[in-house]
């Protein structure tokens, strides 16, 4: 992968370039509003609304991926209809702290305006929220909203590329491309594989047929970055899981960049989103979800909760006392199931709530590319 860690996006980075050089930035990002489809093979005449050359990109970023097929949507419809809730609460804490394991992605949002700062995880959370969420709505890998959203992230993307590179701070030698293709597949890799070990890991039971159409699914979103076939995430769920397995023991390490994105992330959750008294055993899940391994190697601290060791009817005390309630819901007591099934279903519906405040709270939810680098987006 080391030829993707050199990798930008041309067509991408040429027309954000230039976007920056003429100080259009803001108003591409209005625009960002009226896009709310990417059919396969749209018309110039289909984008005459927009200016000629955002309209002729996105008319050359239209199209599926080589070999897409009514199966793979079906696939991964499938796997939506089943573990939507739980699929897109891991994404949100197990997926997003994992991208910090990456020293080079850790460093990048670091550096990276408001993304970086002490806002950064509910921005992060606000900007990935709409693709979480979205991912699973119905018909949205046929009717191109889907599509529509991934390339506006694309288009974010070689915005933070473009101004890393003209800031001329930028180490090459040291990191790569910023935001190089090798971690946007490495990203894809963490919101599809890992999601799905974490989900066996809690005892989600997942099939092989859902299980392909999730890394399917993300199969489509990593195209729809911009990244070259040659560097897909492949549709089998089986030899990503294998590929994954021998990239990370590569990739992932502590660095003091993660620890700090780690730590705002769970300042962030503590603070402003979990209810009085769920934040032990909301970190526990983390934990467990993630393994200890990898916990302690982004940081996440010990919960004085030990999920592992307690029955479902402990479970349920401990639940029902914080955070059982949400939604006006109590949980019932697990007997003779698995005990994380409770823990699953509260805090999935828990954690969705706050997906949809971080989608929501802030007056623009739509992604956006950025025109200086520290500019607070």
């Amino acid at each position: 992968m080391e030829a993707a860690n050199q990798e930008g996006d041309p067509a991408a980075d040429a027309l954000v370039s230039d976007l920056i050089d003429h100080r259009e930035v803001d108003g591409v990002n209005g625009l960002f509003r009226t896009i709310g489809t990417l059919k396969p093979h749209m018309a110039m005449s289909d984008l005459s609304n927009l200016p000629e050359r955002l309209a002729q990109f996105l008319h050359d970023a239209s199209d599926e991926p080589p070999g897409w097929s009514a199966a793979d949507v079906k696939a991964a419809e499938g796997f939506f209809a089943h573990h939507h809730g739980v699929a897109s609460m891991l994404q949100g804490t197990v997926g997003l702290i994992g991208t910090y394991l990456s020293p080079t992605g850790a460093y990048t949002l670091r550096s990276t305006g408001r993304l970086g700062g002490v806002e950064g995880p509910g921005r992060r959370l606000s900007q990935s929220s709409r693709l979480f969420i979205g991912m699973g709505d119905e018909d949205a890998l046929r009717n191109g909203t889907l599509a529509a959203t991934v390339t506006k992230v694309r288009l974010v993307h070689a915005s933070v590329r473009q101004l890393h590179e003209k800031s001329g701070k930028w180490d090459y030698a040291k990191w790569g491309e910023p935001v190089s293709q090798k971690y946007t597949t490495g990203a894809i890799c963490i919101f599809s594989v890992q999601i799905l070990q974490a989900m066996k890991n809690l005892g989600v039971h997942v099939t092989k047929d859902d299980a392909q159409g999730f890394v399917s699914a993300w199969h489509y979103i990593n195209h729809y970055l911009g990244t070259p076939d040659k560097w897909l995430v492949p549709k089998d769920a089986d030899l990503a899981d294998r590929l994954w397995n021998i990239e990370r023991e590569r990739e992932w390490r502590a660095s003091e960049d993660c620890t700090f994105m780690t730590e705002q992330a769970l300042k962030f959750y503590k603070e402003q989103i979990l209810p009085p008294g769920s934040y032990e055993p909301f970190i526990a899940m983390v934990r467990t979800a993630f393994t200890d391994k990898y916990a302690d190697m982004a940081g996440i601290p010990k919960s004085i909760v030990d999920l592992a060791a307690k029955p479902g009817a402990a479970m349920h005390s401990i639940f029902s006392s914080t955070i059982g309630g949400l939604g006006g819901d109590t949980v019932k007591k697990a007997t003779g199931i698995n005990p994380y099934d409770e823990i699953l279903g509260v805090a999935s519906k828990a954690f969705n709530q706050v997906e949809l405040y971080a989608l929501t709270h802030d007056q623009d939810n739509q992604p956006q590319m950025h025109q200086d680098l520290n500019d607070n987006r």
